[in-house]
């Protein structure tokens, strides 16, 4: 085994949304000296310089010695703000999501998780709306509001995770990661926002790409046209998976004109005010006209930046990786400690506070013993 890996550099680094020059400064080296250690044309690191490295980019200097995981076949990533968002940050994100795809495989070993429950015929309806009323129809929600978008995806398979950004220009993005023997559909949200009702529409934003969209396209190369196309076909899968045409007109319909009665649809439905009058007027219950009238008082009253009920409506935590990490540790398969480390020698030595921020996991967990009951994993029978 080298004694150190140029291209793990470069992954911690990408990691970090840190510069070439930005690493060299703070190492005290030359920016060609940072090339030459990520394209291993130097071999031999100087060890001060790798514990250096380590600390910068709060990566233990072993992830740096090890060999890169081959194992993983990352697809098309879909951000809902390609076009205004840095390639630097988008980078950054897709290669923490890489790294939480091998976490789950990890954990794979040891419990078990939902399995990945899609139809067959994803990828080829091409209607957001007939594909949101099938998808409702193969998971049996029937047409009644959906108490818990992210509960469901979860259930169904589907890895949701949050992430921290310096940048407000990316709300949420999902992303395809293609194993030795399983696929992993991630959505990832940032918890910069907050709204319950926001977050669902994000999900099912999300959920739409999934369903609708390639995943083995590049997204560079899309043009601006054909990437508006995707996300406005994704927000119409969105608004008619969480409000079905047939019940929510008959509710609408009731007085489609108030904001006020908006407000209090918005309390059961639990999507925002603003998404509520898109579908109505996608379904013809209002004009065009009238949508654009109501979004001006909207406006007018702040409601575009917060809504009512905003911070009222309690937004679910993902739980899967919650979960599975409590529950290896409540039935003493690990020590917090020995998580860590076994990660590690799995190819993927992280801190104990990086795995907290990235599987979501509380403050402590990887240092302190949890005692909650689990509800949403099972541990695998090692013996069988």
């Amino acid at each position: 085994m080298k004694s150190f890996n140029g291209n793990r550099l470069k992954m911690a680094r990408q990691y970090r949304g840190m510069t070439v020059e930005e690493l060299s400064q703070k190492i005290n080296v030359s920016k060609q000296a940072v090339s030459q250690y990520e394209t291993d044309k130097i071999e031999d690191v100087p060890f001060q310089k790798i514990l250096a490295i380590s600390n910068v980019l709060n990566f233990p200097y072993k992830y740096f010695a090890q060999e890169d995981i081959s194992n993983i076949k990352t697809g098309t990533t879909y951000f809902r703000s390609l076009m205004k968002t840095s390639k630097k940050y988008r980078l950054a994100q897709e290669i923490k999501m890489e790294h939480i795809a091998t976490i789950y495989s990890f954990l794979n070993e040891y419990v078990i998780f939902p399995y990945l429950n899609l139809p067959a015929w994803i990828g080829e309806i091409s209607s957001p709306v007939e594909a949101a009323k099938k998808l409702r129809d193969y998971w049996e929600l029937g047409d009644k509001p959906i108490d818990s978008i992210m509960r469901i995806v979860e259930r169904n398979g589907i890895i949701v995770t949050t992430f921290s950004t310096d940048t407000d220009d990316i709300d949420a993005f999902s992303q395809y990661v293609e194993m030795n023997d399983f696929d992993v559909y991630i959505i990832a949200l940032s918890n910069n926002k907050e709204s319950a009702a926001r977050i669902n529409f994000d999900i099912a934003h999300e959920l739409g790409h999934i369903v609708l969209h390639e995943w083995s396209e590049d997204e560079e190369v899309l043009s601006r046209e054909e990437f508006k196309a995707k996300e406005k076909e994704a927000n119409e899968f969105a608004a008619a998976f969480l409000l079905p045409e047939t019940s929510f007109a008959q509710e609408v319909s009731l007085d489609p004109q108030k904001l006020d009665y908006y407000v209090q649809l918005k309390r059961r439905w639990k999507v925002s005010v603003a998404a509520m009058l898109y579908r109505s007027c996608s379904l013809g219950i209002i004009t065009q006209g009238q949508y654009q009238y109501l979004m001006r008082v909207m406006q007018n009253k702040g409601w575009r930046k917060s809504e009512p009920l905003d911070n009222t409506i309690e937004a679910a935590n993902p739980s899967l990786f919650s979960d599975a990490v409590d529950l290896l540790l409540v039935n003493n398969v690990f020590t917090p400690k020995e998580f860590v480390d076994e990660l590690g020698d799995m190819g993927l030595a992280m801190n104990p506070d990086e795995l907290e921020i990235l599987l979501n996991l509380q403050k402590g967990t990887l240092s302190v013993r949890k005692t909650e009951p689990i509800q949403m994993v099972m541990l695998k029978n090692k013996e069988q």
